[in-house]
Order: C-alpha cells, then structure tokens, then sequence
C-alpha cells in the first residue's frame, strides 16, 4: 500500500461510525516507519488479541477487571514508561510499545483499552491535564489507574470519582492527542520537521481540528522552504480567519507576502 493509500485509510476509517482506535494508531505510525507494512500491522493486532486472551474469564465490576489488567500488562509483562520515554518518537508508535513495552502515558493507555476491549471489559480512556490514564467500570466507581506507572492506582470509589469530572475520552481526542504529543516532541528538533508536517497533515484529515492547525502547516511549509505552497496556505487560512477578525487575517496576509518575497 502506498503512503497516500495509507492515508486514504486513515481519513476513511477516522469517519466511520465507529473508529478503530489501534488501526488509526497503526497507520499513524506506518507514516514514521516505512518498514511497517500490512504484515506488521496484523502482528500488532494479533499481539493486541493474544494479550486479551491472557485475562481470565468471568471477570465482573471495574475493579476486578483493572485489578486483572493491571496484573498481566504492568506485572507479568512489564509495560510501564520512564522519563527517557519521552526522547523517542519511538514511544508514540504502536507496534513499537508492544515491542519494547515501553511508551508515553496515552500510548500505554491504548494497549491497555485495546487488550481489555477485546476481553470484554468496561474500560475507557481519561484525558487529564498532562497525562493520560484509564478508567475501569462505571465512571462514578472511579477506578482508575496509571499505565505509565505500571498500572498504578489512582482512585478507587466514589469520593475520588467526585473530585472532579472524568469524561471518557473519544477515540478520535485520542488519537489528536497522540499526534499533538508528536509534534511537539518534534518542534524541540528542528531537523525533524518533516515529521511535523506529517502530524499535521494527519491531524487535518480527523473530521474534527483546531483550524489553526491549518496556520501552524502553512507556516511549517514557509519553515521547510516551501515558500510557494506555505504562502497560498496562509491566504487560504486569512479567508477563513476574515470572517471573525479582519485584523488577524490582514497581518496572516502580510505573512504570505513575505512568504512569496523569498522566491525572488
């Protein structure tokens, strides 16, 4: 499959009704490993079955099933994360956390939803303020745990659960989250910016973006020496922009401006 198929895929299934979290997660990074192919991909998904098939059956209540997750992913096999996680683009990848057992707080999160998804298990992501957890049972239980941490416990009843909201995360915040966690790993590198723009050209395809996606590309592309490209992106965004701040859209104006000066 070709990298433009690829993509084709992941906008189709970003808009189905309902997304498969691991293959977008897949297809996202066959777009920073080439070698990630069809077969690769079926490992990754089989890897995810083969683990779901290690729970025990019969497993009732969030508890029991965080208990039970917990035991067999940060236990007997060792999937947590460490500060050096966040060096490697590595741990942002899919098929390379279920390799190494190593990844950021949300791509742990994902095999930890994706391997008690496929046991049956009443789980869900939690998208909180600079990490991201997971959730067993009804919300109002508020059994939670850390994935980074090796599945530790973060609440365990309902006056924990109180503190504060816990909205389950939908499957595409999750995967916008994951691709915001590349391009940020990747503005601290100048020299990768390539995998920036690759991040942002998947994140437009989701059905739902910040706009201003569109001007943190077009100003990429400027940055890339693109000029021609980044200057039509600009004016198109100022169209946009116009309609609710006329001054914005002038200054974005000025930037294509500049943008096509440096063709000369």
């Amino acid at each position: 499959m070709t990298p433009a198929e690829r993509r084709a895929q992941f906008a189709a299934e970003a808009r189905a009704e309902r997304p498969d979290l691991a293959l977008l997660c897949l297809l996202l990074a066959a777009e920073a490993d080439p070698e990630l192919d069809d077969r690769a991909m079926d490992w990754a998904q089989i890897e995810l079955d083969r683990l779901a098939g290690m729970l025990p059956y019969g497993l009732r209540g969030g508890r029991a099933w965080a208990s039970a997750v917990t035991e067999l992913l940060g236990g007997r096999l060792g999937f947590h994360g460490t500060p050096a996680d966040y060096e490697r683009l590595s741990s942002s990848l899919l098929h390379e956390v279920l390799r190494r057992r190593r990844g950021l707080p949300i791509l742990l999160s994902v095999v930890w939803l994706e391997v008690a998804r496929r046991a049956g298990a009443p789980v869900y992501g939690l998208g909180l303020p600079g990490h991201f957890v997971v959730g067993f049972g009804d919300p109002a239980e508020g059994v939670v745990v850390d994935p980074f941490a090796g599945g530790a416990s973060l609440g365990a009843g309902p006056a924990e659960a109180a503190e504060g909201p816990r909205a389950a995360a939908r499957t595409l915040d999750i995967v916008l989250r994951i691709l915001n966690n590349i391009r940020a790993w990747a503005s601290t590198r100048p020299e990768q910016s390539g995998v920036a723009l690759w991040a942002l050209d998947l994140s437009l395809l989701l059905p739902s973006h910040p706009a201003s996606l569109r001007y943190e590309r077009a100003r990429l592309l400027v940055e890339r020496g693109a000029f021609r490209d980044g200057a039509a992106e600009l004016d198109a965004y100022a169209d946009v922009v116009d309609a609710v701040d006329a001054g914005a859209a002038s200054r974005i104006r000025s930037e294509a401006v500049a943008a096509r000066a440096l063709l000369n």
